[in-house]
């Protein structure tokens, strides 16, 4: 088993792969840092659960001309093999500018010695658009 002082730089690593595979568009290989039980908590949508789906939603999310995005962690807590991450992100769309930003929760879990994300619940931190 891993220590928990590896785990933050551990994090920092799928995070790294989430991230390497956004920016290819490749809804695959994010959806491969996910646990086989994960759930993705989005705004305004209803639970997303399992790999499949997850894969179709990032689909979804790229497919809109989505180009980039940066996770920073605020603070990150460790539970023998869960941890929780509270965090930043910001989106970039296809035109270089700031398609969304926000905060984030992710909870962790060790399978294998391999840390995924197990539950993702994000949210923006922008003005809602006037209708």
């Amino acid at each position: 088993m891993m220590t928990n002082m590896d785990t933050p730089t551990q994090l920092e690593s799928t995070k790294g792969e989430f991230v390497a595979a956004f920016r290819r568009g490749d809804a695959a290989g994010i959806a491969n840092v996910y646990t086989a039980e994960a759930q993705l908590l989005p705004g305004n949508s209803d639970f997303v659960r399992g790999a499949d789906a997850i894969c179709d939603f990032w689909q979804a999310a790229l497919d809109t001309g989505l180009k980039d995005t940066t996770l920073q962690a605020i603070e990150i807590e460790v539970h023998g093999d869960t941890a929780i991450e509270v965090g930043l992100y910001t989106i970039i769309g296809g035109d270089g500018g700031v398609a969304d930003k926000g905060k984030y929760i992710i909870i962790w879990k060790n399978e294998a010695d391999q840390w995924k994300l197990h539950r993702d619940i994000w949210t923006t931190s922008l003005p809602a658009a006037v209708s």
